[in-house]
């Protein structure tokens, strides 16, 4: 069979667009096709009256995954966008006014840690060390290698075992240190990557060595300015991008894919096609065949992660006293998640991300104000099909309240801008099943080989890339499922 020369890619997500640049960087001639009117996917932003508003991600780890995508053709990220470093990582915040700031300065940290409980210091080191060799084992040696086939999931399996992957991220961190505090603190990443921490494998505790190797930043200008450089990035090397083309149907034949037809009617052939858009949305494109209509069901069946409620607020004044990430924790840790995850329940005392970009860099704003973004995780639309059109005031009031009495006591007089985006908007607006924020949810048994692969098993030249293939969501995850898919494709 000849060298594929072309490719198509759907969507301009971070793994779309890593993909189409290491894809393009091999010589293969790439065009990225982008539903909305201007790249990004989940990582979309909105401008209005001088603020910019990220729709996220807003944490960026491991930016060694992001300069290895310009390292490909010789250049350096650093002439197209500004990493700066975010420190304390995180300021966690409960409401008995206890406050924890998650720091890249281990003496601080430690520090932190004491004034929780002093007997936790030893045991925060032993959780270090586990973090670090699952680190080792799993994001190292297997983040960006392809899943295809079950027998490569059970050759990784003793070294899972050996890290007992069939604990819980919670129960593992409970293991080491005993303050309820600490262990809420530790466990809590997998919600930035859509899983629960009573549930979710404890190999995601390399999260934490991943953040302590390689800091935590924000880009110049947003998360958007760092989008907008990998799609210059991308056009530099040759690439084509076009927007405003939302993909209808992916055509086949002869067992092959051999193109995309769009909603206006436009028609791109390629050799090769990789979707970066819903797993579940991705085979129902796929006209005539009743092996996408068999995939579809599958998926269909699999635990979704959930949904999330997000607040954009444009407010005057600055707030130099709220870090660049706060984590505000509702009194109800494992119940909150069991609500949401299990019961499809809206909590009414949600835990709130509040995003404060102001912190690390006024641009994002007019001078003297701020551009702040409140985010609540929520169940997706299939366990908590609420219409969000006649509820989401109501929770966004819930979130300001909150903000209020935690953080900015005159929000209300301070407010100058206030939108909101609902589950249903996940759904409408990115395709993403049941409005899931995270797509497959992270669990054992929906990790590697279970979740989306990276090629697919009937179409041997249709490609997936993004958070529901493997290694799973999250900058560092999509980034690397789009190394393992390029290798694959190249």
């Amino acid at each position: 069979m000849p060298a594929a020369t072309s490719a198509i890619v759907i969507g301009s997500g971070f793994g779309g667009l890593a993909l189409a640049i290491r894809l393009q960087s091999a010589g293969i001639a790439t065009t990225i096709v982008e539903a909305r009117d201007r790249p990004g996917g989940r990582a979309y932003c909105w401008k209005q009256d001088g603020y910019t508003f990220d729709a996220g991600p807003t944490v960026i780890t491991d930016p060694s995954c992001l300069a290895e995508l310009w390292a490909l053709s010789g250049r350096s990220m650093s002439d197209d966008v500004v990493l700066r470093p975010v420190d304390p990582f995180y300021r966690l915040i409960w409401n008995d006014g206890t406050c924890f700031d998650y720091s890249s300065d281990q003496a601080a940290l430690d520090a932190e840690i004491a004034k929780l409980n002093p007997n936790d210091v030893a045991g925060y080191q032993h959780f270090l060390a586990y973090s670090r060799a699952v680190y080792d084992e799993a994001y190292v040696k297997l983040g960006t290698v392809p899943f295809l086939s079950f027998k490569s999931m059970i050759e990784a399996a003793p070294a899972l075992a050996r890290y007992q992957a069939w604990r819980s991220v919670y129960s593992a961190v409970s293991s080491f240190v005993h303050d309820e505090k600490l262990r809420q603190a530790l466990s809590f990443h997998t919600l930035l990557v859509g899983g629960n921490p009573m549930t979710t494998s404890s190999v995601y505790a390399l999260i934490h060595h991943l953040e302590k190797l390689g800091g935590v930043w924000c880009a110049q200008g947003g998360t958007n300015a760092l989008i907008d450089a990998l799609a210059v990035l991308f056009e530099k090397l040759g690439g084509r991008l076009v927007l405003n083309e939302k993909v209808d149907t992916i055509t086949h034949s002869g067992g092959r894919v051999t193109g995309v037809v769009t909603k206006s009617g436009r028609c791109f052939e390629a050799d090769q096609i990789a979707s970066n858009g819903d797993v579940v949305g991705t085979y129902a494109l796929i006209a005539d065949s009743s092996y996408a209509a068999r995939r579809v069901k599958s998926l269909k069946r699999k635990r979704f992660s959930p949904s999330l409620f997000v607040v954009h607020l444009g407010l005057k004044g600055t707030f130099p006293h709220i870090a660049h990430h706060s984590i505000l924790f509702s009194d109800r840790y494992g119940p909150l998640l069991k609500d949401i995850y299990c019961q499809g329940k809206v909590p009414q005392d949600p835990s709130i991300y509040l995003h404060n970009p102001g912190a690390s860099d006024e641009s994002l704003a007019p001078a003297g104000k701020s551009a702040l973004y409140a985010l609540a995780p929520v169940p997706h639309l299939g366990s908590a099909p609420i219409d969000w059109s006649l509820e989401g005031d109501e929770y966004r009031r819930i979130i300001i309240d909150r903000l209020r009495a935690t953080l900015i006591p005159d929000i209300d007089q301070r407010i100058e801008l206030c939108f909101h985006y609902t589950p249903c908007d996940f759904r409408d607006d990115l395709g993403a099943h049941m409005g899931s924020a995270f797509s497959l949810e992270p669990i054992l048994t929906q990790s590697a080989w279970f979740r989306g692969h990276n090629r697919d098993d009937h179409f041997p030249n249709l490609y997936l890339v993004g958070a529901g293939t493997h290694p799973g969501a999250g900058i560092p995850g999509v980034v690397g499922s789009a190394k393992a898919t390029a290798s694959l494709m190249v």
